[in-house]
């Protein structure tokens, strides 16, 4: 099985260069699975209704968020509605929407998602590592192929957890920084793992916002409305090949593709 993951989607130029690579990067790679973050899809913080159905006509199966899932606050009544869109899984019970998803491709052949958000220079919710034993044992008995984004702040943290899940999970995912890492790796066990795998937007950006926005921030320290920046888009993502019978990575690929 093959599955691309795509780095958090940030703002127009985001959503477009996705709509513009994605069918390519498919086609070239023989994809089976489109998982996309896109908690940052709207006008840079949230995700609203039209824009995660612009990411999925672009060819995304599934979108993933973190913790800027509420910055739209009309989504939150309409989260629940669809189960394609994750939040964590790790936020308390009553929390409305969905934290993992068994999905089934179009060849019948069966892969579970889970969402997780760290909890180092991040909200204080529950336990990523138990929420995920306990998700995992129960998805496992479902499907071999599980992948997991864990939307975190701390390079320890998303160590950590990949060592954790190790042999348990088809793939750790890094998300939320917005800068690729290049230590992508398959673990002892058969995990791939990449801390960090990027953003899909404006490529002459800080992290996807306005460079002077950023910029007067530091040098001033007074509050600044952050824009998201136009231009040219930067495709950050991972090519995942795991065996659907074990489970386990038997390839990966780090992607960074210009867009136009």
């Amino acid at each position: 099985m093959k599955v691309l993951f795509i780095g958090d989607i940030v703002g127009k130029v985001g959503r477009t260069t996705s709509k513009a690579l994605i069918p390519t990067v498919v086609d070239r790679y023989k994809v089976d699975l489109v998982i996309a973050n896109g908690e940052n899809a709207a006008g840079g913080f949230g995700i609203t209704d039209k824009t995660a159905n612009e990411i999925f006509s672009s060819g995304a199966h599934i979108i993933t968020t973190g913790n800027h899932v509420w910055d739209k606050k009309e989504f939150i009544s309409q989260i629940s509605k669809e189960d394609r869109v994750l939040r964590p899984l790790n936020y308390p019970p009553g929390t409305p929407g969905y934290g993992s998803i068994l999905y089934t491709l179009h060849n019948g052949k069966k892969a579970a998602v889970i969402d997780l958000s760290g909890r180092v220079f991040m909200s204080n919710i529950d336990c990523p590592f138990r929420t995920a034993k306990d998700e995992v044992e129960k998805l496992g008995k479902l499907t071999k192929v599980v992948i997991i984004d864990f939307h975190a702040e701390a390079t320890s943290e998303k160590i950590a957890f990949g060592y954790f899940m190790d042999g348990k999970v088809s793939a750790v995912i890094g998300t939320h920084t917005h800068v690729q890492t290049a230590d992508e790796k398959i673990l002892p066990g058969g995990t791939a793992y990449i801390t960090d795998v990027g953003m899909t937007g404006p490529y002459n950006s800080i992290i996807g916002i306005e460079k002077e926005q950023i910029i007067q921030r530091f040098l001033t320290n007074m509050p600044t409305r952050f824009e998201t920046a136009k231009g040219d888009g930067i495709f950050s993502a991972i090519v995942l090949e795991i065996d659907d019978k074990t489970g386990k990575c038997t390839a990966l690929q780090r992607l960074q593709l210009r867009y136009p």
